[in-house]
């Protein structure tokens, strides 16, 4: 009963859409933890089919997939979360938020340890794919659509095809917004700087080219 005490404070504190507990027992991300942690358990009993026949019961009905291998603390949260899937060898922290499409999956290459890890308080975007055996540290945000397929740092926020790290802050400290639009526009910024770039040099040609046009003058004179 605590752990569904737990869930119900986590959701209804961070989606404004629930109005009352009730509405809890029919939301997504509630019913698709409970399958998961009775399908972990399992697991780690080795009841490998039973944790997996569970585990496939709650993509049905949630579609969400969580390998009943994978490790996950407290505090997730899964916002609407239709398509998220994550891997067997996945471990995630504390306080992480995922949002509907992030795939936490494997590339295909590595053996063992194969999906990444996630540290405490991160938010990965909408649609966003991290892929590989890597960590993705403590107060990091995802921006949505964004392939990450390198370790990211603590307290940075990435995105981009493939992710680049776009703002890193010095303190730890938890997500100040759950936000998934408020986040740096590289291209746009790199598109700006063109732009400002291209403008001064049109500029400088111009003065150049009415110094010649003077010198011109002078001469025919």
């Amino acid at each position: 009963m605590g752990f569904i005490k737990d869930e119900i404070k986590i959701i209804r504190e961070r989606d404004p859409a629930i109005h009352s507990d009730m509405e809890v027992f029919l939301y997504p991300s509630f019913r698709v933890m409970l399958h998961y942690r009775l399908a972990h358990k399992l697991y780690l009993k080795k009841h490998y089919f039973l944790a997996r026949y569970i585990s496939q019961r709650g993509v049905r009905k949630t579609g969400i997939e969580i390998h009943p291998g994978a490790q996950i603390g407290k505090g997730l949260f899964i916002d609407h979360g239709n398509g998220v899937i994550i891997g067997e060898t996945t471990i995630i922290g504390d306080n992480v938020t995922l949002y509907q499409g992030v795939t936490l999956g494997g590339t295909g290459k590595e053996q063992g340890k194969r999906h990444p890890t996630i540290g405490n308080n991160v938010m990965i975007s909408a649609g966003a794919k991290v892929l590989g055996s890597f960590t993705v540290g403590d107060n990091s945000k995802v921006g949505a659509g964004s392939v990450v397929l390198s370790e990211v740092p603590p307290n940075s926020t990435v995105v981009g095809v493939p992710a680049r790290v776009v703002k890193r802050v010095n303190a730890e400290h938890p997500q100040e917004s759950m936000c998934q639009v408020d986040l740096p526009d590289p291209v746009r910024e790199d598109i700006t700087a063109l732009q400002e770039a291209n403008t001064n040099m049109v500029n400088e040609l111009l003065e150049l080219k009415n110094e010649i046009r003077a010198l011109k003058r002078e001469k025919e004179q």
